[in-house]
């Protein structure tokens, strides 16, 4: 016969959003039992190093985990690896899982993330993606030193692969469909810079190109990064509002009385930010969200890339833009919706991005954004 648990927050996906809801749940006194449910054989864990440190082999598992093991037993906060949620009844307040057995809950957190999207391309069956621990290390294990490697996608993810391969000794070229890198949505002031930077690390870009077939394509190691798809299949059959994500808040409060939603999965006022940032400060509202509390302003969306020895932030919201300004030298560009900026990208730390956060949310001016660096 399943078995039925009960517990007051079930926080289901094993990521950074769910456990900085139980991270915050606990830090604000809540005494009730929270439980991780995630669907991967691992601990949570960080998942930007996947394409950087952890690729290149300079860190292990345990130094990119979300909170080390023994986070959870001090927290009294119970976790549920290789755990998949078949089936959600919010009405019920009840989760089945993937075994048959049942939890019933008080509140839950959705942060079942994304996953990445495939080319419908003759060969592509035979690339490798990257979104999972288990994904890093099966490309890590194909780049031996000297082997050639295509990487179809330079978009975050395929400009941060390309770089960590290239750092291991694989002669990388990387095929975007779009003139300019990041699909063209961060200009080309950006991506040319980016493309010198790749250059001198020996990376081969092609810009504007179409692949149609990697059946033909000479290399030992192919890799797809062109974007995710939001995990919205159990928000969806249990009858939640979805829209590109789960539809939530400010609080990630979903269509559903006691049903939350934060990180890749969700859509928040409008936006879905599929960042690290974003799923940390998703987790941490909820969790504020479910105990009745107030919340924190929200701030300008921030997502930071790291390739080839540099640091790029990417401080802002401007999907679409009037115009790509350089400032500071270069070492800024400040994307312009009439003559206000609404986005920035910083290259280096070259000015805070805490400051560039509080400051383009008030859509400057361009000149304000010089005087970040005085």
């Amino acid at each position: 016969m399943p078995v039925e648990h009960r517990v007051d927050v079930l926080l289901i996906g094993g990521g950074v959003a769910s456990v900085r809801c139980a991270r915050t749940l606990r830090r604000r006194k809540f005494a009730g039992s929270i439980l991780i449910v995630g669907d991967e054989a691992v601990l949570p864990y960080n998942r930007p190093p996947l394409s950087k440190e952890l690729l290149r082999g300079d860190v292990g598992l345990e130094l990119i985990a979300a909170e080390p093991a023994s986070w959870y037993e001090r927290q009294r906060v119970d976790l549920l690896t290789d755990a998949p949620v078949a089936s959600l009844d919010p009405d019920a307040r009840l989760a089945t899982m993937g075994d048959g057995s049942t939890i019933r809950f008080s509140q839950c957190l959705l942060a079942t993330g994304a996953e990445p999207r495939r080319l419908t391309i003759p060969g592509a069956e035979h690339a490798l993606t990257l979104r999972t621990f288990a994904d890093a290390e099966a490309i890590r294990r194909a780049a031996a030193s000297g082997r050639r490697a295509v990487v179809v996608g330079g978009g975050f993810i395929g400009v941060e692969v390309a770089a960590s391969l290239a750092a291991l000794g694989v002669e990388v070229t990387v095929h975007e469909l779009a003139p300019a890198l990041w699909g063209g949505v961060l200009g080309t002031t950006l991506s040319a810079w980016a493309v010198g930077v790749l250059n001198e690390s020996g990376i081969t870009v092609r810009l504007g190109e179409a692949v149609s077939s990697l059946d033909d394509v000479r290399a030992d190691l192919m890799v797809t990064g062109v974007g995710v798809t939001p995990r919205v299949a159990l928000a969806e059959a249990a009858g939640l509002a979805v829209d590109d994500g789960v539809v939530a808040d400010a609080g990630r409060r979903t269509s559903a009385p006691g049903i939350f939603a934060a990180g890749d999965v969700a859509r928040v006022d409008g936006r879905r930010v599929e960042h690290w940032h974003a799923a940390r400060e998703g987790g941490e509202a909820a969790a504020l969200a479910m105990l009745g509390e107030l919340l924190p302003e929200p701030r300008a969306p921030w997502v930071y890339s790291e390739f080839a020895g540099h640091l790029l932030d990417v401080v802002g919201w401007a999907p679409t833009f009037d115009d790509e300004l350089p400032l500071l030298g270069g070492h800024v560009v400040a994307y312009l919706v009439g003559r206000r900026v609404e986005q920035l990208a910083i290259i280096d730390s070259a000015v805070s991005v805490d400051a560039a956060r509080t400051l383009v949310a008030g859509s400057p001016s361009p000149a304000d954004v010089e005087r970040l660096a005085s």
